[in-house]
């Protein structure tokens, strides 16, 4: 009987394996949730690329499982690696911080202040005169780089701590006026940190 076969059979059908399916899970679904946020902004040549190699990624993966149906390891690991991969991928979508938002601000009160803060930041700013719920109100919109994100919320908590806004992910936005980003990439991703944990 050779122990050093034993143990080493053991240890990649118990570790080793459940470890490479877990890995496998991970970077298949993260690539899936950057590939569908690709298909919503309309990138007909990233997105098919980034499933092809989600699929066989998976391939690899499911490939295991189905040869060894018996090792409840191997279901853990898959279903483990499927939780971790979309953590991961909004994780790294998020960090991206790819695209344009809409910002719609709904306020009761005139923002002279708010708007010409914007406008000397750089932003795109329309402004318009509508009727609420419970009388007159004022909308703002303007389109921002996510990146820039926080530092337009920021700007909107600053000079309207009551101000109601929503915030809408944009497919496609032609021309625009946005300001310069002068920051480093590490502070851009500090910012959206601090917007989505204040969100939280």
């Amino acid at each position: 009987m050779d122990w050093n076969t034993i143990i080493d059979g053991t240890l990649f059908r118990w570790v080793v394996t459940p470890l490479l399916i877990f890995l496998a899970r991970i970077g298949d679904q993260s690539i899936g949730t950057i590939r569908i946020i690709f298909i919503g902004r309309g990138n007909k040549v990233i997105a098919p690329f980034l499933g092809f190699f989600e699929v066989l990624i998976w391939l690899l993966a499911i490939r295991q499982i189905m040869t060894n149906l018996t090792n409840g390891f191997y279901y853990v690991a898959y279903a483990g690696g499927f939780a971790a991969g979309t953590f991961v991928g909004m994780y790294i979508e998020e960090k991206l911080a790819m695209g344009v938002m809409l910002i719609r601000i709904v306020t009761s009160q005139g923002d002279e202040a708010l708007i010409e803060r914007l406008k000397a930041e750089d932003y795109g700013v329309t402004s318009v005169d509508a009727a609420g719920a419970r009388g007159q109100v004022h909308l703002i919109y303007t389109i921002v780089k996510r990146a820039d994100l926080a530092r337009v919320v920021g700007i909107i908590d600053r000079f309207n701590p009551r101000a109601f806004y929503t915030i809408e992910d944009v497919r496609f936005a032609r021309e625009g006026v946005f300001p310069a980003d002068g920051r480093s990439p590490l502070r851009r991703h500090l910012d959206v940190f601090r917007f989505w944990k204040k969100g939280k």
